[in-house]
C-alpha cells in the first residue's frame, strides 16, 4: 500500500550543558569547563522511491541526537548527529504549528533543514574575568526545535494517465514500460498510482476517477492531487463506453472542481480498447467526442494495445513529447 499522506513530529537535538571544572596550577585554580555540543539538526532529503513514506506508518516521531555535555580540560561536548530522513520527490511539507509555512521536495538529492538543533551551553571558562578568576557559572544547552508536520506526496511526472476506471490506462503503461501494475477487466483494479519510464519520460497511471471525486467520493481527493504536478495529461475514454461525451466531461469537470488550473494543462485524448468495438462504432464515437467544443479541432487517437499499428500512434505522440523535453534540457 502506498503511504502518501502522514502526520509526524520531528525534534532536533537539545544542546549539551557547559561544564564547571578547574585545574590547579602555580598561578592558582583556573577554570577549564568547556562548552556543550550543539544538538543535531533534522533534514529531509529527496529520493526517487515512491514508497519512502512507509517508514512513518508506525513510527510517528523522529529525533536528532542531543549534543553532549562539555567536560573539564577544555574538552567541548560532541555535536549531536543529524537526523537525515528520506522522503519521495514530490513531497509537500506542511508545518502544522505554523500554517503559513510550506516546503516542497522536488529534486532527487534536494536537502531541506526542518528543525535546527539547540545551541550548546557555555562552560565556566567562558565566564572568567580579572575580578572572578574561578567562576562557578555555566550554561545549560538550549532545546532543539520541534514541529508537527504533515507530509503529502504529489507525484511529479511528465505525463499523467487519467480517465474513468477500467479504460485501459494500466494496460498501456505495462505495454510501454517495465511497470507492473495490477491489470484486470473490472473497475478500480488500480488503487494506487503506478509509475513507469518510457525512455526519459516519466509516466504516471492515476487510478480511475469517478463523478464526485473532487468532493471526496471514492478515493477521488487522494488521486486528484497526484494529477496536479503532471505536466501533460493523456485522457482515455473506452471505446465500449455507452456515452463517450459524458465520460470525457465527467473527468474534466472533476479536474476543474478540484483545481481550475488543471484543465489548462496540455491534453491528448485517446479512444482506448478499440478491440472491443467495430470500426463504424469507433468512428461514430470519435464524431461524438468532436461535438465537444474543446475537442472540435483536436485529434482523437483510437488504439488498442493488441493492435501494433494503432499502438504506434501512441508511441508517435510520446516520441514527440520526448523530443521536446530533450530539446529543453
Amino acid at each position: 500500500m502506498l503511504i502518501d499522506d502522514v502526520t509526524i513530529k520531528v525534534s532536533a537535538g537539545n544542546g549539551g550543558s557547559g561544564a564547571v571544572a578547574f585545574d590547579k596550577n602555580k598561578f592558582g585554580v583556573g577554570p577549564t569547563g568547556a562548552a556543550g555540543g550543539n544538538g543535531g539538526n533534522v533534514y529531509f532529503i529527496g529520493v526517487p522511491e515512491l514508497d519512502a513514506l512507509k517508514q512513518f506508518r508506525f513510527k510517528k516521531e523522529l529525533k536528532a541526537e542531543d549534543g553532549k555535555n562539555g567536560r573539564g580540560q577544555f574538552m567541548d561536548g560532541r555535536t549531536g548527529e543529524d537526523a537525515i530522513i528520506k522522503v519521495p520527490v514530490g513531497t509537500v511539507i506542511y508545518n502544522l504549528d505554523n500554517l503559513s509555512e510550506k516546503m516542497e521536495i522536488v529534486n532527487v538529492g534536494e536537502k531541506i533543514l526542518l528543525a535546527k538543533g539547540g545551541k550548546g551551553g557555555k562552560g565556566n571558562f567562558f565566564f572568567r574575568s580579572s575580578r572572578n578568576t574561578s567562576p562557578m557559572q555555566s550554561q545549560s544547552g538550549l532545546p532543539g526545535e520541534a514541529f508537527n508536520l504533515r507530509l503529502e506526496l504529489k507525484l511529479i511526472a511528465d505525463i499523467g494517465f487519467i480517465g474513468l476506471p477500467n479504460v485501459g490506462k494500466s494496460s498501456l503503461l505495462k505495454e510501454l514500460t517495465n511497470a507492473d501494475p495490477k491489470v484486470a477487466n473490472y473497475p478500480f483494479t488500480t488503487l494506487e498510482p503506478n509509475l513507469g519510464v518510457y525512455y526519459d519520460l516519466i509516466l504516471a497511471d492515476i487510478p480511475g476517477l469517478i463523478e464526485g471525486a473532487s468532493s471526496g467520493k471514492g478515493l477521488g481527493m487522494k488521486f486528484l492531487r497526484h494529477v496536479e504536478r503532471t505536466k501533460i495529461l493523456f485522457h482515455f475514454i473506452s471505446a465500449d463506453s455507452i456515452d463517450v461525451k459524458k465520460d470525457y466531461l465527467t473527468i474534466k469537470n472533476e479536474l476543474k472542481e478540484y483545481n481550475p488550473e488543471m484543465i489548462e494543462k496540455q491534453e491528448y485524448v485517446f479512444l482506448s480498447k478499440t478491440d472491443l468495438a467495430q470500426k463504424e462504432e469507433i468512428e461514430k464515437k470519435i464524431k461524438e467526442l468532436k461535438k465537444i467544443k474543446e475537442l472540435k479541432n483536436k485529434e482523437i487517437i483510437a488504439f488498442s494495445i493488441f493492435d501494433d499499428e494503432s499502438l504506434e500512434k501512441v508511441k508517435t505522440v510520446l516520441n514527440k513529447i520526448l523530443k521536446e523535453k530533450l530539446k529543453g534540457l
